[in-house]
């Protein structure tokens, strides 16, 4: 009997303990033996997976670092990410050591000579007297434009919750006949609940800068509401030239005669090879 009940406790104890686990936000989820980019200035490499552990080295934006193990995970604000064992080249020698995986950049990609870096480098505190609650916590997405180890230029927007930190993509477009510009860059991420947001960043890339667009919302629930923002370049349908046209379509179905009701709007922007205005 003594050892069925020591069992009993052990098998408890177990399960309160995978109950209190945490888990990484999909989009800090980095393959073994894959290579990765430093987003974050002053990434620092630990001797252990921990906060605690002493400071090995530290590295700068757009460095690369090659998975070896994933690790357990750690919450900083509204991110959760898995520490991972990395191993790095600096000066002729090879280093390892452990990374906390929000220091990451979750998306990457390079054109006319610039690298474009996409992470999630902090959570914020803000206020919107416009929405209820009007106080509330999100995540800030940031894309990074370097040229080797320096930074260009560099833009911030809110990503929402860490249950919007389900899917990411950076993503080189073309520039749609805009004047002045080399071609257009968007940044998303997204949940796969119902309710969660999906959010998308448009830059405009002309030479060294990104001018960003608004920043695009789309969210529905089940088949009863959503809500759709989207943008028509100049080259697609019903496009106009050098305007940006911001599209929002609501649809919400009534649960009891399931008709539905829709309301579509659209805003004009100009874009007069410098500068977007709002018409």
């Amino acid at each position: 009997m003594k050892k069925i009940l020591i069992l009993l406790y052990i098998s408890i104890g177990i399960q309160i303990a995978k109950s209190q686990e945490i888990y990484a936000n999909e989009v800090f989820n980095f393959n073994e033996n894959s290579i990765q980019k430093v987003f974050t200035e002053n990434a620092r490499i630990r001797s252990e997976p921990s906060l605690k552990s002493k400071i090995l080295d530290s590295l700068q934006t757009n460095e690369n670092v090659k998975i070896s193990k994933k690790e357990t995970a750690l919450k900083i604000g509204e991110r959760i990410a898995n520490w991972y064992l990395v191993s790095f080249f600096k000066e002729n020698r090879k280093v390892k050591g452990y990374i906390w995986g929000g220091n990451l950049a979750i998306g990457h990609t390079k054109k006319n000579g610039f690298d474009f870096l996409f992470g999630i480098p902090k959570t914020e505190e803000k206020k919107d007297k416009k929405q209820v609650p009007y106080a509330y916590t999100t995540n800030i997405g940031a894309v990074k434009m370097m040229k080797n180890k320096h930074r260009i230029d560099e833009q911030f927007f809110e990503t929402g919750t860490g249950e919007a930190l389900v899917f990411s993509e950076l993503k080189i477009e073309p520039n749609n006949q805009l004047t002045n510009i080399d071609f257009v860059l968007r940044a998303t991420t997204s949940g796969e609940a119902c309710g969660i947001p999906t959010y998308d960043q448009y830059f405009l890339v002309a030479q060294n800068k990104m001018i960003p667009l608004p920043k695009l919302t789309s969210v529905a629930d089940a088949g009863y509401f959503s809500h759709i923002e989207s943008f028509i370049f100049p080259l697609q349908k019903g496009g106009k030239t050098n305007a940006i046209l911001l599209k929002t379509i609501d649809e919400e179905t009534d649960e009891n005669t399931q008709k539905t009701k829709s309301k579509k709007s659209v805003v004009k922007y100009t874009w007069n090879g410098n500068s977007i205005k709002k018409i």
